[in-house]
């Protein structure tokens, strides 16, 4: 017997099908959520500037983009043999100072195009916790392993946090009024910061999204922290960190937002995708042998049928 409490969500008045474009912003959730898109072939944008987990953060680059406000010489340092920017993810760090500022402004242009033809943001946020840099006063978005002496901490208010989804979202309207969006927490939790100092940055963050999607009506809240911590309290289904969730469990949370996000119309598609992924995988005993290359004559066969209902699908 299944004991598991189960989470009533309700289905989005917004739902996603093969004609919606999506950007997915913000902490390792946002990346889980958007490798099921991508395997899904939705087309979805994930996280032009690298993971970023708290909400001011996110709302600076989307400022940065609408406002196109570039990426100058005073906006990154060189540390450890690298050139960094603290408003973005170390992924993005070069030994060129000259490459990472084109890196920067090339990604801060494409940004502002798919903010502006969006239908979708799926925003996840990870934390309320944040660092401000000692020196500017700017809350930073990765402290890039510099000396911890040089930021302090801080956590955001939930009036600070609603503020900032507020801005988010207003900038994003300005340049594209038709967007619509999906907010939520996500369920790793931050024990660096402490099991109770993580428990109160979740409790503000759920309660300013919460305050802020009471007053625009297309945004909405996906609770994948809910149901990770209620419907999955048990440690199968967490990583071997304890902390992450596993695949089993990202599964789970993806089929509750397929439920209520996603449109019923396009599931069929969803397995014929799903199916040809899975036959791409494949890896053959004899390439050349008969039943292999009727494989592959029925694949295509496949792949050739889904581009003619949907061209921009490719594999």
């Amino acid at each position: 017997m299944d004991f598991r409490l189960k989470i009533p969500i309700q289905k989005s008045n917004y739902l996603i099908d093969y004609n919606s474009k999506i950007i997915s912003l913000g902490s390792c959730f946002a990346v889980n959520i958007a490798d099921k898109l991508d395997h899904y072939k939705f087309e979805n944008c994930c996280n032009p500037f690298g993971i970023i987990f708290n909400p001011v953060s996110i709302q600076l680059l989307v400022e940065r983009a609408v406002e196109k406000r570039v990426f100058i010489e005073n906006d990154i340092f060189f540390q450890n043999d690298l050139w960094h920017c603290f408003e973005v993810h170390s992924e993005l760090s070069d030994p060129d100072k000259s490459i990472l500022l084109s890196n920067l402004n090339d990604l801060l242009k494409k940004m502002l195009q798919q903010i502006s033809e969006a239908s979708h943001f799926q925003i996840t946020y990870g934390t309320a916790w944040v660092y401000r840099s000692c020196k500017s006063n700017q809350i930073v978005a990765n402290c890039h392993k510099m000396p911890q002496k040089e930021f302090s901490k801080e956590i955001l208010s939930i009036d600070t946090i609603q503020a900032s989804i507020d801005s988010t979202v207003c900038l994003i309207q300005s340049v594209n009024p038709q967007a619509k969006f999906t907010f939520t927490v996500s369920p790793v939790r931050h024990i660096k910061d402490g099991y109770v100092e993580n428990t109160l940055s979740k409790a503000h963050l759920i309660a300013a999204i919460h305050s802020f999607i009471k007053k625009d009506a297309l945004c909405s809240y996906f609770p994948s922290y809910e149901i990770m911590m209620d419907e999955l309290r048990d440690y199968r289904f967490y990583g071997n960190d304890m902390l992450h969730p596993s695949e089993i469990a990202i599964d789970f949370i993806w089929k509750r937002f397929q439920a209520t996000s996603i449109a019923e119309s396009v599931y069929d598609d969803m397995e014929t995708v799903d199916s040809i992924q899975k036959s791409l995988a494949h890896r053959p005993f004899n390439k050349e042998s008969d039943s292999h290359k009727k494989f592959i004559v029925k694949l295509q066969n496949k792949i050739n049928n889904l581009a003619v209902k949907y061209p921009q699908i490719q594999f």
